[in-house]
């Protein structure tokens, strides 16, 4: 399989940023701020950006580009003989096909929300109306598994094509649009009526406000989003590694790619936010703030319709551009898996994950009795717990441990690996990535875990905390089977 390259270093900082850009920046962004004090949560938010997104970041990119091969093919290549490091490809694997198998959906309302807005759905519609179309929507499973198949669709078309023509071509199209339609959305949000307030809250830290939430729960908050909202952890950013030039720094490229990602988060809580405040909305509605308090936002407004049209094509966007970075992951595996051609890999990939998200959109309707984590979740929740409480912490830490630890690559490798080409140098402290980043991503793990299963009773909570450290102890074993002489050898 001929080793494909991006044409230039903008197309590989906009395609990673549009894997990083996605549904988690502008709408868990904003209600994270809502709930968990704004300004001050947002401090906290970039500071763990820097100590602990960028490392991680730069630990995926050097497996890539070292290896260059994906995740499937990444540990095998690099491994010291006879480690255990392949066994840990499956995170991957698993992590991005099971993402895709309720992001697809999400993106699906996304598009099926844009088209609403197209059409004055929402058009002077009241409270009740709003929520009314929501629970509509999710009652419809052919409407919504349409939507879905779009999603799908998008992705396949895009990846069946060469790099360059297909993946790097259309996300530099929608990175593009998704910038410009956002600081058009942004100037018309700070040109509302009464939004003082919302400017205050969201630019000036009120320490006093995280003491009300509990320092501790404010700071996990901004651990986990900071953690999350990189996409790091399931090769989605290792493959575009493997497509990088030796001529940048890897840090440089993490920061660009990390300074755009934050700069879309902070300009969509500047849209959000103000607007909620202007409108007598509260920011910290949660998840329903998307579907159901925007679009009454938008009602209410003058040219609602053109705004709320902007708003959600700006987040299709946001949604399409993670699952053509995530298409083209997938796409990957199966060419390595099954030695498929591009287009083969990439109509595979779009007829099993249009199948593979069926149960995500049953879940709302005819399977919603189906209730795995609790009374009121549903298949998407279970879904996204897998991937987001379980793969993508387990992936990251496997990645630093890979780079860091002496049975796995080596910190020296590691350095000279991070550190080759022009730009930022890879400064971080030894010990901090071999300890403190690895410490940081179990303190995410476990609470994650312990969150969730702790309002169902201290039994089930220990069982469960029980079986993320036996999952946690089957990665370490893994990361240090064997490996000892060639440790030894590199001076590790």
């Amino acid at each position: 399989m001929e080793k494909e390259h991006f044409s230039s270093r903008l197309s590989f900082i906009l395609v990673s940023a549009g894997c990083a850009i996605g549904i988690g920046n502008v709408w868990k962004f904003p209600y994270y701020c809502g709930q968990y004090g704004g300004a001050a949560f947002i401090l906290l938010y970039l500071l763990f950006l820097v100590i602990m997104g960028i490392p991680i970041m730069v630990c995926e990119f050097a497996i890539g580009r070292k290896a260059r091969r994906n995740a499937v093919e990444a540990f095998s290549a690099l491994k010291p003989k006879g480690g255990g490091w392949h066994h840990l490809k499956w995170i991957s694997v698993l992590g991005n096909i099971i993402l895709m198998m309720y992001y697809t959906t999400v993106s699906g309302w996304m598009l099926y929300y844009a088209y609403l807005q197209i059409s004055g759905r929402f058009t002077k519609a009241s409270t009740e109306k709003v929520q009314d179309m929501f629970s509509l929507m999710l009652s419809h499973p052919l409407q919504m598994l349409l939507w879905t198949t779009l999603a799908c669709f998008i992705g396949f078309i895009v990846c069946r094509k060469s790099l360059r023509a297909g993946v790097e071509k259309v996300s530099k199209v929608m990175m593009t649009l998704l910038l410009l339609i956002m600081i058009m959305l942004t100037l018309h949000s700070l040109s509302l009526p009464n939004i003082q307030a919302g400017l205050r809250y969201y630019f000036i830290p009120d320490f006093q406000m995280i003491l009300e939430k509990g320092i501790g729960t404010v700071i996990f908050a901004a651990m986990s989003q900071a953690f999350f909202t990189l996409s790091i952890g399931i090769g989605s950013m290792l493959i575009f590694g493997s497509y990088l030039e030796e001529t940048r720094s890897l840090c440089s490229e993490a920061c660009m790619i990390t300074l755009l990602d934050t700069f879309v988060a902070l300009m969509a809580g500047l849209i959000i936010i103000p607007a909620c405040f202007s409108f007598g909305i509260d920011p910290a509605s949660g998840p329903r703030l998307i579907f159901l308090i925007i679009p009454t936002i938008f009602a209410k407004m003058s040219m609602g319709r053109l705004w709320g049209t902007l708003f959600f094509i700006f987040m299709s966007f946001a949604a399409l551009t993670t699952v053509v970075a995530v298409f083209e992951n997938i796409v990957s595996f199966g060419r390595s898996l099954f030695h498929l051609s591009r287009s083969q890999s990439a109509l595979l990939t779009g007829v099993s994950l249009s199948i593979l998200s069926a149960p995500c959109v049953l879940g709302f309707n005819i399977w919603s009795s189906f209730q795995p984590l609790g009374t009121g979740s549903s298949i998407l929740d279970l879904e996204d717990f897998i991937v987001s409480s379980n793969l993508l912490p387990l992936g990251g830490l496997c990645y630093v441990l890979f780079c860091t630890k002496p049975y796995g690559w080596g910190w020296k490798t590691f350095d000279h690996e991070a550190n080759r080409g022009h730009g930022l140098r890879f400064r971080y402290p030894r010990q901090y990535m071999e300890w403190g980043i690895p410490g940081m991503i179990v303190l995410i793990y476990l609470r994650g875990y312990y969150e969730l299963f702790i309002t169902r009773g201290e039994t089930i909570c220990m069982r469960w905390m029980l079986f993320a450290v036996l999952l946690l102890v089957f990665v370490i074993a893994c990361a240090h089977r064997g490996g000892k002489d060639d440790a030894a050898a590199r001076g590790d």
